[in-house]
């Protein structure tokens, strides 16, 4: 069962003018997901590159960089802007297998950039794993112009569908 809800940080407000929209908004996701498998099978899944490519929408590219840091292509289409991101995302692994952290940020060019981070926690409940998580979220740019109910909206279908594609790999595997 998913319970996703979005809160409004100071700059996402509809009605303010386009030019300090502009300059940039944060937003934050929260959400809590059931998965049908053990915390640490779901733990090792979401640090399979493999399994991450397949879910994330538009992700043409995930390689791990020498550092430990991932390395993303991603195509993704913002209202009227298509856009491809080249990003970077470091983890936080200190609190596994029941927490960890991420941080990154992707250039779109001249689409504009995004950066956040998530902070997620796994507990296990009768042979399932629930997922909670909070993203935040800047983007600025062009993106950033086409305001902030598209941007939120958009955040939450590919979260949404990032999650859906997780949660059927993790069915398909444990079934």
């Amino acid at each position: 069962v998913s319970k996703t809800s979005a809160a409004r940080l100071p700059g996402s407000i509809p009605g303010i003018p386009t030019i300090l929209i502009s300059l940039g908004f944060v937003m934050e996701l929260k959400d809590e997901i059931k998965l049908p498998a053990k915390l640490n099978y779901v733990y090792d899944s979401l640090n399979d590159l493999e399994v991450l490519k397949i879910c994330i929408p538009g992700c043409e590219e995930l390689l791990e960089n020498e550092d430990g840091s991932l390395s993303a292509k991603v195509v993704l289409k913002i209202g009227p802007i298509k856009a491809k991101f080249k990003g970077k995302v470091v983890l936080d692994l200190s609190g596994a297998p029941n927490k960890y952290a991420l941080s990154g940020e992707g250039d779109g060019g001249v689409a504009g950039f995004a950066k956040g981070g998530a902070d997620v926690e796994l507990s296990e409940i009768d042979n399932e794993t629930i997922l909670k998580y909070t993203a935040k979220s800047e983007v600025k740019g062009k993106i950033a112009q086409l305001g902030s109910r598209l941007i939120l909206s958009t955040a939450k279908k590919l979260s949404k569908t990032f999650f859906e594609n997780f949660r059927k790999h993790i069915s398909e595997q444990t079934h």
